[in-house]
């Protein structure tokens, strides 16, 4: 007698019979004939097309299921904004070659009047003797031999001035020299007042009722004569000291050598003439301002027509769309998965071959493909891919024996000129020997 199964039992025969109908129909190996048999489903790579930039949808070009060629519009996003911006940039370039023009001619123009002004000093120099303390004559070093002299002269002087303002610097810190440079401070000090109360005074004098004002200037021009006075006998008393000598010295040396970088910078810009002279080499550093400031602008037009570019959207293969994502007025990221397409000129099926059966594949091999659309017909596929490592079949299989049963993934190409395979499809495959 029957007993009857409970909710338990009749799952787990369930269970059981599916997993016998997944291993039997995922790899058939026909007891009859012995041929290799699998299934699969009809795939086909699938691309999904995604914008580079944000931006709000302008308008769809395209709708699920139509085909598109490679390079056709699928969607544009709005322009407004960086056509806004382009018309701005535009408008830079204008400007910075306009600046160009007016940089170039006024190079020009200084280069010409350098150029003659150079031409006359060259006609007097040929005129020239050369001195006695030299064997050549003034005509004999050319102008870029006379400006590396020229200033090489004028480092050294500034050279022999820094040494000579730091050799001040240290004998005025020096302590033995301290009552001196007091000395020499007070006299300034009182020299600088003197003058201010004697203008003043001469004022007084002038003034039309000054009685009032030329008391009080002459009271004040006394007093101020007398500090003067005594600061400059004080001085004088100090001059025969050796701290004095040091100072004076010191003061001297720096002196001299401004005078000796002065003349020697004098003569450098006396030098610098024609294509060398102040004026031509300021107006040629603004002719080279100028380009680069066209140079940028046109790099800032450039990276807005980029940008504009980027604002429509185009299939990137031959192929059908699958999904549409995005409608008109819908703003969009970067990578964002706006339209889906796949080529089905060039479906494939993934198949799993057990290990023991694995060495009747081979690259290039030909299977046929049946569908149960298509009862009776017979598509023509090619193996184009052999996984190089086993995987087990079902992946979570925990028991020993189930571990063992390990498969090859196979990918084949499956020719339809006609299109009538779809994605999706169950698909049975024979490999043929």
């Amino acid at each position: 007698m029957l007993q009857k199964l409970t909710r338990s039992q009749i799952v787990m025969i369930l269970v059981f019979l599916a997993a016998a109908i997944y291993f039997g129909f995922r790899v058939i190996a026909n007891k009859d004939d012995g041929k290799l048999r699998a299934s699969g489903t009809i795939e086909a790579v699938e691309v999904n097309v995604s914008p580079e930039t944000s931006g709000k949808v302008k308008e769809v070009l395209i709708d699920e299921g139509m085909a598109a060629k490679t390079g056709d519009p699928l969607l544009n996003l709005d322009d407004s904004l960086l056509a806004a911006q382009r018309t701005v940039a535009a408008a830079q370039v204008d400007s910075a070659k306009a600046a160009l023009a007016t940089a170039q001619h006024n190079y020009d123009v200084t280069l010409q009047n350098a150029l003659i002004a150079e031409q006359t000093s060259t006609s007097n120099t040929w005129r020239v003797s050369a001195p006695d303390q030299f064997n050549q004559p003034a005509w004999y070093f050319n102008q870029s031999e006379q400006l590396t002299s020229a200033q090489a002269a004028v480092e050294t002087a500034k050279k022999n001035l820094e040494d000579a303002q730091s050799n001040l610097v240290s004998v005025s810190g020096n302590i033995s020299n301290a009552n001196f440079i007091k000395a020499e401070k007070d006299l300034a000090d009182a020299r600088a007042n003197f003058l201010v109360v004697d203008d003043v005074k001469k004022q007084a004098e002038n003034a039309a009722d000054n009685d009032g004002l030329l008391t009080a200037s002459y009271d004040n021009y006394n007093d101020v004569k007398d500090v003067l006075d005594d600061a400059q006998t004080a001085y004088s008393d100090m001059l025969s000291t050796t701290a004095a000598r040091d100072v004076l010295d010191a003061r001297g040396e720096v002196i001299v050598a401004q005078q000796e970088y002065d003349a020697a910078y004098a003569r450098l810009l006396a030098l610098q003439t024609g294509t060398q002279s102040p004026a031509v080499v300021t107006a040629s550093n603004a002719l080279d301002q100028a380009k680069t400031a066209l140079a940028q602008a046109q790099a800032n037009l450039a990276l807005l027509d980029a940008q504009m570019k980027k604002l429509t959207i185009y299939a990137p293969m031959d192929g059908i769309v699958l999904a549409r994502n995005v409608d008109p007025g819908e703003f969009v990221q970067p990578g964002a998965a706006a339209i889906s397409m796949a080529n089905l000129n060039e479906l494939t099926i993934t198949v799993y071959v057990p290990e023991d059966r694995y060495g009747e594949i081979s690259i290039g091999q030909e299977v046929s493909v049946t569908v149960d659309s298509f009862p009776g017909q017979t598509f023509t596929g090619t193996v184009s891919s052999i996984a190089n490592q086993a995987e087990f079949t079902p992946r979570n299989v925990q028991t020993v024996s189930g571990r063992s049963a390990t498969v090859y993934a196979v990918k084949l190409k499956v020719s339809d000129p006609e299109g009538r395979l779809k994605l999706g499809m169950p698909a049975d495959v024979l490999f043929t020997k």
